[in-house]
């Protein structure tokens, strides 16, 4: 990186992460990894910013997010009612601006809302230094709680991670990750050191990048209540090697022509 740009390192864990791109009342999604939106409503809850706060300078860095452990879907079924018996108001309103009851009466939703649980993601996030190290002071003292995507998502200490010394000088998002340690949790790690290779471990990654083939609709436009478009930007998945910290394997390694793919690792073999 040069002298302007710098980057910021996030390890996004908790019991749970709700990361939406089409949130919706009645069925509440979840994506596999973090959202652009999310990442940056969680710095934005940091630094204290309002709602209807200008978010350009936040929209504007590039990130990408290395899924260290991928976790698993959770699927929470909720009813809702009026406490008082009476019936539930619908999404429309009338032409005052007031809610229209349903119709026909409806006294409970149901709705569906899913999670992510014990998952782990690195997000790498690049910009002017300036900018990076005042998100970077705002996650170690927010202004309000951060959550993973939901305000009942939490996350797990550490937030913010230390950038290691050689990737100080590296130019792109993918390099900073691959030198980033693994972040996954005990019982990952204690099923890695069976593999014959503990000493590394490939993960999935998703990079800005304007000439990716992928696209996200998953760009902040505003966070105000009741404008929450979503603006689209260009990605590309990758995979990547990385250190994990643990000790060298007593297995004897197989010899591959190919080392980059082997689905006998996917096997735990």
């Amino acid at each position: 990186m040069n002298q302007d740009q710098a980057v910021l390192l996030l390890r996004l864990a908790g019991p749970l992460q709700a990361w939406a791109v089409r949130p919706e009342h009645g069925r509440r999604e979840t994506q596999g990894e973090p959202t652009k939106s999310g990442v940056l409503g969680l710095l934005a809850a940091a630094q204290g910013r309002a709602r209807g706060d200008d978010i350009t300078d936040l929209v504007g860095l590039s990130m990408a997010v290395r899924v260290d452990q991928a976790g698993e879907l959770l699927r929470d079924y909720h009813t809702t009612s009026d406490h008082r018996g009476g019936p539930l108001p619908s999404t429309q309103v009338n032409a005052k601006g007031e809610q229209k009851l349903t119709s026909p009466v409806k006294s409970t939703y149901v709705t569906q809302r899913f999670y992510l649980q014990d998952a782990v993601f690195v997000a790498a996030l690049a910009g002017p230094a300036a900018l990076i190290t005042g998100l970077a002071e705002a996650v170690r003292n927010p202004a309000f709680p951060l959550a993973l995507g939901r305000r009942s998502c939490p996350p797990t200490q550490p937030v913010l991670l230390p950038l290691p010394e050689q990737a100080e000088s590296m130019q792109d998002l993918e390099s900073v990750l691959r030198t980033v340690p693994w972040q996954a949790g005990p019982r990952a790690q204690q099923a890695h050191q069976s593999r014959r290779d503990p000493q590394t471990v490939r993960l999935q990654a998703t990079i800005d990048d304007s000439a990716g083939e992928y696209t996200e609709k998953d760009v902040p436009l505003s966070f105000t209540i009741g404008m929450r478009n979503r603006g689209q930007r260009r990605v590309r998945h990758t995979w990547i090697v990385v250190p994990t910290g643990l000790p060298p394997s007593s297995k004897p390694r197989r010899t591959r022509e190919d080392e980059d793919h082997d689905p006998f690792e996917l096997l735990g073999w």
